[in-house]
């Protein structure tokens, strides 16, 4: 099998495609379900199934482990179909070695995605090596390439793994909602660095912040992210204005000032925070951190108390 450019597989008859579509099949998901543990933009997968777009090496690799097959087959280089991967001879970057290592809850490439994203809110993207995450993982640099090949790849799938986690986390905590107003309330909480977990995703969007700037991939997320994001709250306003327990306002305008003042609380509540992992310290909660959480609580609530909430009868 030919590879394109930039390390793309060419599929001229489609039949990498198909094998894809087949692994997906056996996974008993569905294809966004499936992206979401290869850790891949689900409109990419989408067009590559499609023919408008090639699959990289990278991508076909983290298909293959979440998949439970053979690489080389995928390619269309190797005997073993879907489910056949045998212990030896896995091309994943272990230089040969044919022990067989217990697979990590998830499969390697959500390992390497997740441990990046803790390394990355103790340390900075930029303080963080590949051979830090490779250490973290117990496995080998060469394998960390060989999923993701290099430090851009890694945020990109570091910042789309805490993206597809928050979206799953709201769903989750408004799913019980009484309300417009209650749902308002609880994506708000679920945006205060309270927990272990939110600090460090609020670090790693100070990072996605900062690179933005640099990388047009990046930054494409950064824009995806807040338009989904945006989108979310001004929906439930528009819902809050339907049933009278928001007043009459510009929804997405009214969206753009909460999301604003959050993200600008969050990081005030962060500079008061301690670092990950400072001793006598319960989840990552300090005093001058649940100080700046609770201000930060305070003001988000007034502000829709006063800017949002509908006006009792008089």
């Amino acid at each position: 099998m030919q590879q394109e450019p930039a390390g793309r597989v060419a599929d001229a008859v489609g039949d990498v495609s198909a094998r894809v579509r087949q692994v997906i099949g056996q996974a008993g998901c569905s294809q966004r379900e499936f992206a979401r543990r290869i850790v891949m933009d689900p409109s990419k997968l989408s067009r590559s199934l499609g023919g408008s777009r090639r699959f990289t090496v990278a991508e076909l690799a983290r298909i293959a482990d979440a998949g439970n097959v053979d690489a080389a087959w995928l390619l269309g280089s190797g005997a073993g179909g879907a489910g056949a991967r045998t212990g030896s001879g896995r091309s994943d970057g272990h230089g040969g070695d044919s022990t067989v290592h217990a697979a990590p809850a998830g499969g390697r490439p959500l390992q390497i995605v997740r441990e990046t994203v803790r390394l990355v809110a103790e340390s900075g993207f930029h303080a963080v090596r590949v051979s830090d995450i490779a250490e973290a993982c117990e496995t080998s640099t060469a394998a960390i390439h060989y999923h993701f090949p290099g430090r851009a790849d890694l945020l990109e799938a570091a910042i789309r793994w805490c993206m597809d986690e928050d979206t799953a986390r709201r769903a989750a905590r408004t799913a019980e909602a009484g309300d417009a107003a209650d749902e308002l309330r609880q994506l708000i909480e679920l945006q205060i660095p309270s927990s272990a977990q939110q600090r460090r995703q609020w670090l790693v969007w100070l990072d996605l912040w900062a690179e933005a700037a640099r990388s047009t991939a990046v930054g494409q997320l950064h824009v995806d992210y807040y338009r989904q994001w945006r989108t979310t709250v001004a929906d439930v306003i528009r819902r809050g204005i339907a049933q009278g327990v928001f007043r009459e306002v510009d929804p997405e305008s009214a969206a753009l000032h909460l999301t604003a003042l959050i993200d600008g609380l969050a990081a005030q509540a962060l500079a008061t925070a301690p670092s990950p992992g400072d001793s006598g310290q319960s989840d990552g909660v300090a005093s001058g951190q649940g100080n700046g959480v609770e201000t930060m609580r305070a003001v988000l609530l007034a502000h829709v108390g006063t800017e949002l909430a509908a006006k009792p009868a008089p």
